[in-house]
């Protein structure tokens, strides 16, 4: 036997000492090595594509069973992007021209195994204002025309408690009008009398009859998907633009599609709306009240915006003496944030030409509106109605873009009341300077920056103010 040399067994006798005792003493050491882990290692993976608004992508790998929304709060920290609860996951199919807004609690790995290989679909990651919107105004989802309640219940039932009996799983309310509906295996549409009651949505075949005789069962929601129609009536040709449709998981294609189509769309709303709460119900109040709490757990629970998104918690400051202080009243607030955009417009005029001379910059009203992420640099009327629709119909969403029929000019499109409305901005010259203005030159912008944020503050001419714009999100 060979002879062991001095030190071969001093690793054998001597004590090494643990430079993190705290790891192995502390009392959570077991529920790291025993719980998180293991999970974390034992979570499969798979790889996702998320496409943007500006058809730019980005592939994410992620856990099998990540939710929708904890997919859009991983786009929101690696981008840093301010969380105001508005961003979605949106599912398109192209050749069909259809999507939805996924919702928040949806596992995207479901979502994805019901895509079939003959139909493009993608993943697009964007800002939705009206995701929970009827939490907030239920007013405007469910007008009284179209919305009817149980014999028992109090017919001047408020608005608050209408939302209540569509969360109760007891009772709902019961939504009716008429729909035009695409026969099965043809081209034809025909308008009949729809109603949508618990147990799934009917249309009567007499009239407006709601005797059960008369009641001819349409769909149920549990086993398919509501897509919203984004082309109108090229590809269904249906007769209005306001089509909605749901579709089979796992369909083989159109062929399987249960289209309808609406008259406007207070009407589509209604019914899209009154669905999303009849199949998911009290899952949606949770997602509005609780949006971080998502299944796959990786969600940053305790992470908050690096900067406040709250109106509130912004106070004007004047350092114009010694001491600084806060400006309480609003009239001088107001006046005192006119003069400093005014004198940062003038500081800005002059700038540095390519041989480092100061030049007047004439045009520089005409131009800086470019790199604000709220102007579409000529985009068509029908464009930037499909925009505002993809970020959902709250008021105050607009963009401002390029006039087509009249090159000089530029138009504000601003969605009101679930309509789109387009105001022209017209520019005037004056004393050789070059104003913006929307009701005829009673009210002047030196640039298109100025308008806006102007409009923000003030309703003025339009219908509401100014609250989110439409962008095109890069990834």
């Amino acid at each position: 036997n060979r002879r062991k040399k001095k030190g071969d067994n001093i690793l054998e006798n001597t004590s090494i000492p643990n430079p993190f005792p705290e790891l192995c003493c502390s009392p959570f050491a077991s529920v790291l090595s025993a719980s998180l882990l293991p999970k974390a290692t034992s979570r499969k993976k798979q790889v996702i594509k998320v496409y943007s608004e500006d058809d730019t992508s980005r592939a994410l790998e992620v856990p099998s069973d990540i939710t929708a929304r904890d997919v859009c709060q991983l786009l929101i920290l690696k981008n840093h992007y301010v969380d105001d609860h508005s961003w979605t996951l949106f599912e398109q199919l192209t050749h069909t021209g259809l999507g939805r807004a996924i919702e928040d609690h949806e596992l995207v790995m479901e979502v994805q195994s019901n895509w079939v290989m003959e139909e493009e679909t993608k993943l697009y990651f964007r800002k939705n204002y009206a995701k929970y919107e009827f939490f907030k105004n239920p007013l405007s989802f469910f007008p009284d025309h179209m919305i009817s309640f149980p014999s028992e219940t109090n017919a001047a039932l408020s608005h608050s408690g209408i939302l209540q009996m569509f969360l109760s799983s007891s009772t709902y309310p019961e939504i009716h009008g008429y729909l035009h509906a695409k026969e099965q295996g043809k081209k034809s549409w025909k308008k009949l009398y729809f109603l949508l009651r618990r147990s799934g949505l009917y249309f009567s075949t007499k009239g407006t009859s709601k005797e059960p005789r008369h009641l001819q069962f349409f769909c149920e929601f549990s086993n398919s998907d509501m897509y919203m129609s984004l082309t109108g009536k090229k590809i269904s040709g249906a007769p209005t633009n306001y089509g909605f449709c749901f579709k089979p998981n796992k369909s083989g294609g159109t062929r399987d599609l249960k289209q309808l189509c609406a008259d406007d769309e207070q009407s589509r709303t209604c019914w899209m709306t009154a669905i999303r709460l009849l199949k998911y119900g009290m899952q949606l109040y949770q997602n509005y009240m609780q949006p971080y709490q998502g299944r796959s757990g990786c969600s940053p629970l305790n992470i908050t915006p690096m900067r406040s998104i709250s109106e509130n918690s912004l106070v004007a400051m004047d350092f114009s003496g010694h001491r600084s202080r806060i400006i309480e009243n609003p009239t001088e607030a107001l006046s005192v944030a006119v003069e400093e955009g005014l004198a940062w417009r003038r500081r800005g005029c002059l700038r540095l030409n390519s041989h480092g001379s100061p030049i007047a910059m004439s045009n520089m009203g005409m131009s800086i509106h470019r790199s604000q992420s709220w102007f579409h640099h000529k985009i068509s009327r029908e464009e930037a109605q499909r925009l505002i629709l993809q970020h959902g119909l709250v008021d105050g969403v607009f963009l401002v873009r390029d006039s087509q029929s009249n090159p000089k000019t530029f138009v504000l499109s601003l969605s009101h009341g679930l309509k789109i409305k387009h105001f022209q901005i017209v520019p005037l010259e004056d004393d050789g300077k070059l104003f913006y203005t929307l009701d005829d030159g009673h009210t002047r912008f030196t640039d298109l920056i100025q308008l806006v944020e102007f409009y923000q503050l003030n309703k003025g001419v339009l219908p509401c103010k100014l609250k989110h714009y439409c962008a095109r999100i890069a990834l």
